[in-house]
């Protein structure tokens, strides 16, 4: 049984992560409009994001209409195949990095002879794995819309390009009149399989994004924190 939508302020719902950092399942947010709402990731597999489906009926939500990724990474994305109706939105570097995934022959053959000749790329490929029963239908989607610096979209959302160390294509999304901010991975390390050692957080750019002083600060893999709570604590995940 999936989890429920969780009000984060305003407009802005979570479907939460997953704490077990061996799952790699991102949260997704929804920003729910009046006729359509904006999803922020699409799940890290088309299960994933049926189950994230299901919550926005049991909540009542209006289905979303447009889909922005905040960065290419498979968790992020790999549930794109199973939201249908929905105009995607990247940064304009994420086209050919997701083309470039597209092209491999995924399936758990594929996952286990990767993981034989680079040993690092195992906590990656067995949590796809995990998330992968089977491949029916799967697809790595392309976006249909892409940008270069700074996207508005409806209710007064802005997405803007910020890159960083853990994706080139980094986007984070502002919803002013909910006071969120949502930072996708932004301030992560590489992931581990591309990582140098003592490559860590971006604490620089997270200070940046900080110094904006949105209410509540919500990456994809630690639940929401005020801003209070964010000043205070600093950047803690490391996925």
């Amino acid at each position: 049984m999936g989890e429920k939508l969780q009000q984060v302020s305003g407009r802005v719902w979570l479907y939460p992560h997953d704490p077990d950092p061996d799952n790699v399942r991102a949260s997704v947010a929804l920003i729910a409009g009046d006729e359509g709402s904006i999803l922020v990731d699409a799940g890290n597999s088309p299960a994933h994001a049926r189950e994230v489906q299901q919550a926005i009926e049991d909540a009542g939500l209006p289905a979303p209409t447009a889909l922005v990724y905040t960065h290419h990474h498979w968790d992020h994305t790999w549930g794109a195949s199973a939201w249908n109706d929905v105009e995607i939105i990247a940064h304009a570097s994420a086209t050919e990095l997701l083309a470039q995934e597209a092209k491999r022959p995924w399936s758990h053959r594929y996952l286990r002879d990767q993981v034989r000749e680079n040993p690092r790329l195992g906590p990656s490929f067995r949590a796809r794995a995990l998330a992968m029963p089977d491949w029916d239908g799967f697809e790595i989607r392309l976006p249909h819309q892409t940008f270069e610096n700074v996207r508005e979209l409806a209710y007064g959302v802005q997405v803007r390009h910020v890159g960083g160390n853990h994706a080139p294509d980094s986007v984070v999304v502002t919803v002013p009149d909910a006071g969120v901010m949502l930072l996708g991975d932004c301030y992560f390390p590489p992931p581990f399989h591309l990582r140098k050692e003592n490559e860590g957080l971006d604490h620089a750019m997270a200070r940046r994004l900080l110094r904006e002083r949105h209410a509540w600060y919500v990456d994809a893999h630690s639940p929401p924190r005020s801003l209070a709570a964010a000043s205070a604590a600093g950047p803690e995940s490391e996925t």
